[in-house]
């Protein structure tokens, strides 16, 4: 006779290897928590409906909490027909309580049941990864406060183009964070819903009170039609989505701080807690951790191509194609719970070297704020930036720099140059002219610094 929930409807032995095949076990077993939650709620739920006697379902309840403990103790032990985490559950069940575990599944599927079981597990994980993420932003938040007086280069192209405040580039990357964190809430909200009671694809056939499952398990809503119930795997999608959007946030920063630890930028130096040497050159440090941070994005974001490929010629309700929604998410959400700790220690402990920062301010950055001045004089700005452009060639054909012009070379360039011009090569009153919001002033990061402190404090 066949163990198989499936069993009874074939007489033939199925081939070893489609059993490997087939088999799920090795790594859904980490629902196992859930599946119990899920099932104890049921059992409830059955006994509600008229379908078990309370004492019979005191009995599962019990008998599923023995489960659970066999697995917190690791103690539980897979047999070989244990195809998936629902078949070794409930066989250990009946082993522990008898024939009354057979009443659990009725008018339950796998399929709904598998759906739920993904849910309760993701929710729990998106609970941990907002905290790290939090964390992390929490970390970008200080540091930009401690060390906003540093002034630095900005890039466009990897090229030098103007100063700014070195806490207003550490913001430019803590605001993806908080738009990751704000997504991670609205995708919490969409996979806060239970498809329990869904069956196989129609429906539960007995009186199944399904949002008294909610309530046992959590859940915000049901999902309202069956075969999607089964079938949606959008909150899967929507999860490798965020965690490929967040891993290329990560990726990155990544990349400007193994830019800027290198010898020619000089502006940080990685804490060696999160460095490496090199097996031949004893003189090497490698910024692993950012390196494994920018690698590992690229391999989140095949998780989600791959599901994504999988997901859009499936026909209505559940297919086996859909047991290959576990595997990219579990990596996704271990790389995650990894990566974001890792980004935050990073950050946490890198020493910023303020005099590579001031050195690698050179005037030739102030051409725009040039080009400003005039503006200020009423000349027009395209105007302005082609004789900013002008000054920028006579002072490279002379081998000079843009200060070493003097009064009369500019006015060769345009009347409007005056002697308040010296003015202009100050790199402090470069980034003080940019005070609109969002800007590089003192006091318009500060307000940045200011609004993520009080979304830290509100969320």
């Amino acid at each position: 006779m066949s163990h198989k929930l499936w069993g009874g409807r074939f007489s033939g032995e199925t081939d070893p290897r489609m059993e490997a095949f087939n088999a799920s076990i090795h790594f859904d077993q980490r629902l196992w928590r859930a599946d119990i939650q899920a099932s104890q709620a049921y059992a409830k739920a059955l006994a509600r409906a008229g379908i078990l006697t309370p004492e019979e379902a005191e009995t599962l309840v019990t008998g599923l909490e023995q489960v659970a403990q066999e697995w917190a103790q690791g103690r539980f032990v897979l047999q070989p027909g244990d195809e998936d985490i629902h078949t070794a559950n409930e066989r250990r069940l009946t082993e522990l309580v008898g024939p009354v575990a057979g009443k659990l599944h009725t008018g339950r599927s796998r399929n709904d049941q598998v759906a739920t079981d993904l849910r309760l597990w993701l929710r729990e994980e998106i609970r941990t990864l907002r905290q790290e993420l939090r964390g992390l932003i929490r970390t970008g938040v200080e540091r930009a406060r401690e060390e906003i007086d540093l002034l630095m280069p900005g890039y466009t192209h990897l090229q030098p183009a103007q100063p700014i405040r070195w806490s207003h580039w550490l913001l430019s990357h803590v605001w993806p964070w908080q738009r990751d964190a704000q997504r991670l809430d609205q995708l919490a909200e969409r996979v806060n819903v239970l498809p329990l009671g869904s069956g196989a694809l129609a429906g539960n056939p007995f009186p199944i009170d399904r949002r008294f499952l909610a309530q046992e398990l959590g859940f915000q809503d049901v999902t309202p039609n069956s075969m999607d119930g089964v079938s949606d795997r959008d909150f899967v999608a929507e999860f490798l989505f965020w965690a490929s959007l967040t891993m290329v946030h990560l990726s990155r920063l990544a990349e400007d701080l193994i830019l800027y630890s290198t010898q020619e930028f000089g502006f940080v130096v990685l804490a060696d807690a999160y460095s490496t040497g090199s097996s031949l050159m004893p003189q090497k440090k490698n910024p692993d951790s950012m390196e494994l941070l920018r690698g590992k994005s690229g391999r989140t974001l095949g998780h989600l191509t791959g599901l994504l490929a999988t997901l859009k010629g499936l026909p209505s309700t559940y297919n086996k194609d859909l047991q290959e929604d576990k595997e990219p998410l579990f990596d996704a959400v271990d790389t995650l719970a990894r990566a974001l700790p890792i980004a935050a220690g990073v950050l946490a402990t890198l020493a910023v070297l303020p005099q590579g920062l001031a050195m690698a301010l050179t005037p030739e950055m102030l051409a725009t704020d040039l080009a400003d001045y005039l503006v200020r004089k009423g000349v027009p700005f395209r105007e302005a930036h082609h004789i900013a452009g002008k000054a920028v060639r006579m002072a490279e054909e002379r081998g000079i720099s843009l200060p070493e012009l003097s009064l009369a070379d500019l006015r060769q360039l345009h009347p409007a140059f005056d002697h308040d011009v010296d003015l202009v090569w100050d790199f402090e009153a470069s980034v003080e002219q940019r005070d609109v919001e969002g800007g590089t002033s003192r006091r318009a990061v500060l307000a940045q610094i200011q609004a993520l402190e009080r979304w830290l404090e509100e969320s």
